[in-house]
């Protein structure tokens, strides 16, 4: 069973193609792209700052009040932006591990006001992989390889863990539909802030006029995160996968709460589009095919 889980999560011996290493690239641009948006949002409004008011990670040991002060959340926004680059275009070893570092400072001093936000995590956690892998292997196959299988693996656990967290605190009667009535109507007190008004879209007045439907809504949702598990292997992936988004999207339409690079990278990893570039690339002519063979090797 343990070497069936680690052949579907890594497989090693298997054979690289051309298609893997140019997924991999667009992957791993996709990621360093979102990081960098969080990176430029964040810097400019630590300077609004204050006080921390819950401390997270590395806020729990130090004064992270200093990241407030001096535009230092810009000066970290451009070393984050620097360590990305060295990481991704294969300058310097330990890019991504700097990298890495200055995200969770900017994400502990950015989110210290008491409120939590859980759309910029996958990406966060994705490149400490990449930082571990780099470190970890010398060859950029393995390292390819240990990354996918490192965001299966532990996306996996994440969504399962938080479905258990959820029964675990609330029992099983977490997915009653009154519960999403109350959640509905404390996103609409953010709303009305801005606004000045409430409206609902149709999923929120659909959901509230119809407790079945409300609790159908949180029953899926809730499903699908606990199964979540079985994306670590192969042939479930192209299921549980799109599931999770689809239960993002969900999220964003009732909940309005924001969850476009968690859903977006889900999408990313579910389907084998590797199969399907290398599907293009034979369809080329030899000598174009021998022309991106060799710049994919050559930036891999």
């Amino acid at each position: 069973m343990i070497e069936k889980l680690l052949q579907n999560l890594f497989d090693y011996e298997r054979k690289e193609t051309v298609g893997e290493i140019v997924f991999y690239r667009f992957f791993e641009l996709f990621v360093v792209y979102w990081a960098l948006l969080y990176a430029w949002q964040w810097g400019p409004y630590l300077s609004r700052l204050k006080d921390v008011v819950l401390p997270l990670g590395i806020a729990e040991y130090i004064d992270i009040t200093f990241m407030f002060e001096n535009n230092l959340g810009i000066v970290n926004a451009i070393v984050m932006t620097v360590m990305l680059a060295l990481g991704f275009l294969r300058i310097w070893r330990y890019g991504y591990l700097g990298a890495i570092l200055s995200f969770h400072l900017h994400y502990a001093a950015r989110y210290s006001q008491g409120e939590i936000s859980h759309g910029s995590n996958l990406i966060g956690t994705t490149i400490l992989f990449f930082a571990v892998a780099t470190l970890a292997f010398q060859h950029r196959k393995e390292i390819r390889r240990t990354v996918l299988g490192m965001c299966y693996f532990f996306y996996g656990i994440g969504y399962t863990s938080a479905a258990l967290c959820k029964l675990v605190a609330t029992g099983p009667t977490w997915p009653a539909g009154r519960h999403l009535w109350m959640w509905i109507q404390e996103r609409t007190v953010d709303t009305f802030s801005l606004t000045g008004s409430v409206d609902y879209n149709w999923l929120q007045q659909l959901a509230l006029d119809n407790g079945f439907i409300a609790t159908a809504i949180l029953t899926f949702g809730l499903l699908v995160e606990l199964f979540a598990v079985l994306m670590w292997f192969k042939r479930f992936r192209p299921i549980i996968m799109p599931l999770l988004a689809g239960m993002h999207i969900g999220i964003m339409v009732v909940m309005r709460l924001d969850f476009v690079s968690n859903t977006l990278l889900l999408v990313f990893l579910a389907f084998t589009w590797a199969a399907l570039i290398d599907w293009g690339l034979r369809r080329l002519n030899v000598s174009t095919f021998d022309t991106i063979k060799k710049l994919s090797l050559r930036w891999a």
